[in-house]
């Protein structure tokens, strides 16, 4: 991921709707998951700059992992200090090392993604959870991917054929940010055309542009909705999705 995002996600993580909205939705599902157990070996894989990582703290120790050293200085500067700078295609750990691993909108930065998935199981302790978010569907594919860095969009079909075939057990997949979707369709459409013109910003992507508050509050009340939705059942279009996944 290029600098400039990571420097506007740490400065947007704790207001944009969709951040807030995916953290409300994320943690919610890991709480019903996890059933209220902690003391838990915890893995975020892609940490970034280290929004996920508090929240994480509530299951246990948390380690934080990412592919860039100068990245993790905003995780120490937030007093994490369980940090490695490694690669998602070999990582640091001895096997069955972690109760839960999390790969939060990681997945698709990494070009191998069946040899990360598969270092993914042979850290994760038998038993243990895997969480994976990622964005859906190709045909979305906007600047804010080629920004990102992003290798793939995915399926729900695509996610779970993946996890399978690194020998994970696949225990639930589905879409979310579903109720906003007539709404992003189009931008992304328009960020297209406006893209081949050579009429957008450099650096442009969908959290540069400037929500008003009232909007930035409702969105937010809008997606972080959707995790009532998620504790009964699975949405079955969205623009990311979310899989759970195990270690028999």
């Amino acid at each position: 991921m290029e600098r400039i995002a990571y420097e506007r996600f740490a400065l947007l993580e704790d207001t944009h709707f969709w951040f807030v909205g995916r953290r409300a939705i994320f943690f919610d599902l890991l709480d019903r998951e996890l059933a209220g157990r902690d003391g838990l070996q915890v893995l975020e894989i892609g940490c970034g700059a280290g929004g996920m990582l508090g929240p994480l703290r509530r299951y246990g120790r948390v380690h934080g992992m990412d592919v860039d050293r100068e990245y993790l200085g905003f995780c120490r500067r937030r007093g994490f200090t369980d940090l490695l700078c490694g690669s998602g295609h070999d990582l640091p750990f001895r096997d069955q090392s972690f109760d839960v691993i999390a790969l939060f909108d990681t997945l698709e930065h990494i070009p191998d993604e069946h040899r990360a998935l598969t270092e993914v199981r042979r850290v994760l302790k038998p038993g243990g959870t895997v969480f994976v978010s990622a964005p859906a569907y190709e045909w979305l594919w906007s600047n804010n991917d080629d920004i990102a860095h992003h290798q793939r969009r995915y399926t729900r079909t695509r996610m779970a054929r993946a996890l399978r075939q690194a020998g994970l057990v696949v225990r639930r997949t589905t879409y979310f940010n579903t109720v906003l979707l007539p709404l992003i369709v189009p931008s992304i459409f328009w960020q297209k055309l406006m893209g081949r013109l050579g009429r957008l910003p450099e650096g442009f992507n969908n959290t540069t542009v400037r929500v008003p508050r009232p909007l930035n509050w409702l969105f937010t009340r809008i997606m972080a909705g959707e995790r009532l939705l998620l504790r009964r059942v699975s949405l079955p279009l969205g623009h990311s999705l979310i899989a759970i996944a195990g270690r028999a």
